[in-house]
């Protein structure tokens, strides 16, 4: 399953977690005819969740895939053996994934993967990383 695929399944039970929480807060409160209604409380805790930023904040499904992919990044450039691994990303300019060598990475700052390559550094955006291989073999993708 692809680390996009996991965080939004994670996301999507935090989510269903807290509405679930909030229905059965909202059953404290039933004796309010128009709270017995599911359909009314779902829509109310989904505008508390909205209105209060939580939503748009801690549940995107994209927002921590750099995150895991900084993660998984570090630990390749701490691993021993980082001359086995190469990274796939997407370039822009050639409108096709290009390959390198773990060991070229010089530093990953904040966002940004600075490799050497050919005498020039180059600097290459989390958010277009695809895929780790290690020996051939595919042992990350995004």
């Amino acid at each position: 399953m692809r680390e996009s695929d996991k965080h939004f399944l994670w996301s999507l039970l935090g989510a269903t977690g807290i509405i679930f929480f909030w229905r059965g807060i909202w059953e404290g409160f039933g004796a309010l005819p128009i709270l017995e209604e599911p359909f009314v409380s779902l829509f109310i805790g989904l505008a508390i969740l909205t209105f209060s930023g939580i939503i748009l904040k801690e549940f995107d499904p994209l927002g921590g895939l750099e995150q895991g992919t900084l993660k998984i990044l570090n630990s390749v450039q701490a691993h021993p053996q980082r001359n086995e691994f190469r990274i796939r990303y997407l370039d822009k300019v050639r409108k096709k994934e290009i390959e390198f060598k773990a060991a070229q990475i010089r530093r990953i700052e904040k966002n940004i993967i600075h490799i050497h390559e050919r005498g020039k550094e180059i600097f290459i955006p989390i958010h277009r990383v695809r895929a780790i291989h290690r020996n051939g073999k595919r042992v990350w993708r995004f």
